[in-house]
């Protein structure tokens, strides 16, 4: 249910339980960090995408339920991503939901295909945001529109998202992979040392 593809220092993990919104089970989270931790000493760039026509509908709603919800498997996996010294972007495929913004929110960019959709309804489902996304989304679109994401339930389109700095582009979807490998393109030309310098200088 998550792919990892490996082309020299550029990872791609892919989520793929289209059946199911690409929804997230606690062991596919878990599959997640691994692959964000491990990136951390081995590759340069890692690009998250979804199969099909959504990136992630968030928390598989039986596993939600169960507690996956509250899991601190979700801030483990946003945390790995926000530390890798690479390139992280988000390219997204479809619509992102839930809490699999939260790992959006931690790359470095977000892409996105016409119709990708935002939200983030922990308001109207009882639950708290994870521990670290309120404060990064309020970096990229500011406390006012922070709060109409969580707090008025807006599910925000693409154009909006763009807009508001909540996505960096928008590219057809048969040119997604290709923009973020072409957005990569000089991180992994460049001395691993002077990349990682240069983010950690861009960090607010």
């Amino acid at each position: 249910m998550i792919r990892l593809d490996k082309d020299g220092k550029t990872w791609v993990a892919t989520i793929d339980r289209t059946d199911k919104a690409n929804s997230l089970t606690e062991e596919m989270l878990l599959e997640l960090a691994r692959i964000a931790e491990a990136a951390q000493e081995e590759a340069r760039v890692l690009v998250l995408t979804g199969a099909g026509p959504v990136f992630s509908a968030g928390a598989d709603l039986e596993a939600a339920r169960a507690g996956l919800a509250t899991s601190a498997v979700w801030e483990r996996l946003s945390a790995a991503i926000a530390g890798f010294p690479g390139l992280s972007i988000a390219a997204l495929n479809g619509t992102v939901a839930g809490g699999a913004m939260g790992m959006v929110l931690a790359c470095d960019l977000r892409i996105a295909v016409p119709g990708a959709r935002a939200f983030y309804p922990v308001m109207k489902l009882g639950f708290l945001p994870q521990p670290s996304d309120p404060k990064r989304l309020i970096a990229l679109v500011g406390p006012a529109r922070a709060k109409m994401i969580l707090m008025g339930g807006q599910k925000i389109d693409h154009d909006e998202a763009l807009a508001w700095g909540l996505y960096d582009r928008i590219v057809a979807p048969e040119a997604l992979l290709d923009t973020a490998r072409d957005l990569a393109a000089d991180v992994l030309a460049a001395d691993y040392i002077h990349a990682a310098t240069i983010k950690g200088m861009c960090r607010p």
